[in-house]
This record gives C-alpha cells, structure tokens and sequence, in this order.
C-alpha cells in the first residue's frame, strides 16, 4: 500500500509542486494584500486627522517668500516716509528711493488715492524694486544694483490704443442717466453737458422722449480697459424734434465745437453751471424758507442730489473759496472785467479749488450741498455784470466766433468726414 502511494507522488511530483507553489502564492499574496490595505489605511486616517490637517494648514500659513509685493493706495494726511517705516523699510533705503524719484515728481505732493508698488526682500527689508505711478500711461520704475547697492531708474510708458465710440438714446429721466445707462464715461457726460451748457437749460429745455447721439474717443490698454477719454467729435442734442449737432474742429488757433454753419457754440458764460439739475428758485422776490420774510432772491437755485458737480461757468480766476455765512461753502471767480459768479452752499470744494487759482470753462470746482442758510441740496448760482446780479437765465451774451475763409473751408472738409464715421458706426462698418 505504501509502495503504491509513493509510485503514486513520484508520477505526479511536478503536479504536487506546483500546487505547493500556487497555495504558497496565495498565501503571500494574501498577506501583501492585507498589510497594503493596512498601511493605506492608516495613511488616510493620517490625512483626514483633524489635528495633522491643523498642523499642515499652520505651517503653510506661516510660510512666506523671500520677496513679497506690497501694493499701496495713499490715504488723507500720508506721508511718504511713514508709509515705508510702516513696512519696516530702512530710513537710509527711503531717502534713497526719495532722490531717485524726485528727479522726476514732487514726492512731498502725493495725490489721494495715487497708487505705487514695491518688492521687500523678507531677509533684511531692503527694497528690491519700486514702482510709482505718475500718470496712467507713465510709470517711475526704480530696480536695486546690487553690487553699487544703488536704485537705476527708467521710465516706462503705456500704449494706448485710440477707439472711436458711437451711442445714441432717448431720454427718459435726465441726459445723466440716460448716459449712464449707455455705459458712457462719466466725464464724457460733463463735457457733452459743458458744451451744450452755453444754450439750454437742461431742467427746462430737455422734455421726455427727446434724445441724444455722441461720438467720442476712448483710449485703450493691452487689456482693453478704458484708461482716459478723448474728445467728443460729434454730438446731437435733438430737442422737441430740433437736430442741434455740433462738431468738433482741431484747428489750432480756433479749436472747439462748432454748429453746422461753423458757428462756435462757446460764449463767455454757461447758461446752466451744473447738470441733471432741477430749477428750484429763480431769481426775483420770494418769501426766504428759513428767514420767513419776503426778500429779493438775487440768484437762481438748482436743486440735485448731494455730491452733483458743478462746473465754472467761464474761464476765469478764483476771488474766493471758502465760507459765505448764509451760503454755506462758496466759490466766487472773477471772468474778466465785466463778469463775475458766485456758487453757494457746496458740500465741498473740487481737488486744488482756492483762492487764486486760474479755472477753465467747463471744469469742476465743487459739489453740491447743503451748507449754510439751506434747506436742502442745491447750488445757489449768482451772475453778476458790472457789480450788478443779473438774472442768468434771461442774460443775452454775445454770439461765439464763426469760422470764416480758409478755416471755413477746414471746418467743411472735416465736418463731412465726421458725417460718414458716424454713418460707418451707425450700421457698423467701422
């Protein structure tokens, strides 16, 4: 019997072993399989362990770079030297940057809001790099040589792309908003109110349903972000059915918007120094809201939302800016020796606005308030002739120039070309 069972093995060795050898396999394997299992799974209760994730994110949040890029917005009462220290930059460092940059700005003059950049070296505070923006297409770039331990400067400059825009619309509550609302810069809608300002009353003379149309020129970045705006080369205020365009010609000695028969819309005063404004008093005898008692109303008023801008009516220069008593913060300017006006109750005067100052027609002074003997936002607007307030709203003032001879002929060729850009944005092919 035992003879036979090892006959048996013998012929069927190969067979045997190589079922030791699967059964062998399977086991290892086996055993691999659990133990992989085993450590993946500790791994992961490692990873998912609350205080390892705590510990990690700790870490991370603590690790800085070597260099670090610190943006700035210059704040009211600033100075230059206090916003370095506040980084911990070396006074030696600053005075440095300070000589460099005064080659070319007034650094003790710092404009609000004015933005610049720099890279600190985390190690020791050293300023790597500074950037300082003078303008929006210019740019004050100091870089540090090491081996002079000196700042080199350059100046870099940004290009700008000239777009020209068209937009049209009909007015359904103010030309501001309907402007807005055409995604038309803000500042484009002062100008087209500045040149209109010199013939209509746009409280009284603009009526539902009447429109507008304007082209204008925009200036690009690389990212297609509107960085200024240019002039308005044509613009259309159509009144009760009334076309009123103007165009714009660039002649050198006579440079301004003209109608269709080349005749300049400007004149030495605005008719209205403010828009989207309503006629809330006019000029004569009223009984004064605050003082109860009849008195002569020697201005007109202009009732707007607080903060509106008011602009200087003419060229002139600032007698004064400051407090008026009952009219509040005011600003009186000087046009020449005839004219003078007179802006009452502003909440605040614009940037640079004092005493002295040469101002443009057109340009910003102040905003709407409600300062002094005042109930309410609104701008008391007085003109005055020859040391005598005038009614500005019936005030006859002379005609603006007419283009005549060879600059007539300028005027023509130059009006046309504007006609067919607007007609090519009209339907689209420019």
């Amino acid at each position: 019997m035992l003879k036979k069972i090892k006959i048996k093995i013998k012929k069927n060795l190969e067979i045997i072993a190589l079922s030791f050898l699967i059964l062998v396999t399977i086991i290892f394997t086996s055993y691999y399989n659990y133990n992989k299992k085993k450590i993946l799974d500790n791994y992961s209760n490692l990873l998912h362990n609350v205080y390892f994730k705590k510990s990690i994110n700790y870490l991370l949040n603590n690790l800085e770079p070597r260099f670090k890029k610190i943006e700035h917005k210059i704040n009211i009462g600033e100075t230059f030297d206090e916003i370095l220290e506040k980084y911990l930059v070396d006074k030696s460092e600053i005075l440095q940057i300070k000589e460099e940059l005064s080659k070319k700005v007034n650094i003790n003059k710092l404009n609000i809001n004015q933005k610049f950049q720099f890279t600190i070296d985390q190690t020791n505070s050293s300023v790597k790099e500074f950037i300082f923006q003078i303008s929006n297409t210019e740019k004050i770039y100091l870089s540090r040589n090491e081996t002079k331990d000196k700042f080199s400067q350059k100046i870099i400059f940004t290009k700008l792309k000239k777009n020209i825009v068209y937009n049209e619309s009909i007015i359904l509550e103010s030309l501001y908003k309907s402007a807005l609302n055409e995604n038309i810069p803000p500042n484009i809608i002062i100008d087209f109110a500045r040149i209109y300002g010199f013939e209509v009353d746009f409280q009284r003379d603009i009526r539902k349903r009447d429109s507008f149309q304007i082209m204008y020129e925009i200036f690009l970045n690389d990212k297609k972000k509107i960085i200024e705006t240019g002039n308005i080369l044509y613009a259309n205020l159509k009144l009760s059915g009334e076309d009123n365009s103007l165009y714009y010609f660039d002649s050198k000695n006579s440079e301004g918007h003209y109608d269709k028969n080349g005749k300049s819309v400007q004149k030495a005063l605005m008719k209205t120094p403010i828009n989207g404004a309503r006629l809330s008093s006019s000029f004569g005898m009223r009984k004064h809201p605050i003082d109860g008692f009849n008195k002569m109303h020697q201005g007109t008023d202009f009732a707007a939302p607080m903060g509106t801008p008011i602009m200087a009516s003419g060229n002139g220069k600032i007698k004064k800016a400051g407090w008026c008593g009952g009219g509040g913060n005011c600003i009186v300017i000087k046009h020449n020796s005839t004219y003078q006006t007179v802006y009452a109750h502003l909440s605040k005067f614009a940037k640079g606005i004092r005493s002295g100052v040469r101002v443009k027609q057109g340009q910003t002074i102040g905003y709407v308030g409600s300062t002094g003997k005042s109930t309410g936002p609104h701008l008391h607007y007085e003109v005055i002739v020859n040391g005598k307030r005038i009614n500005s709203q019936t005030l006859k003032l002379p005609s603006g120039k007419i283009l005549k001879g060879d600059e007539r002929k300028l005027f023509e060729t130059k009006k046309i070309k504007l006609d067919v850009l607007k007609s090519e944005k009209i339907i689209g092919l420019n």
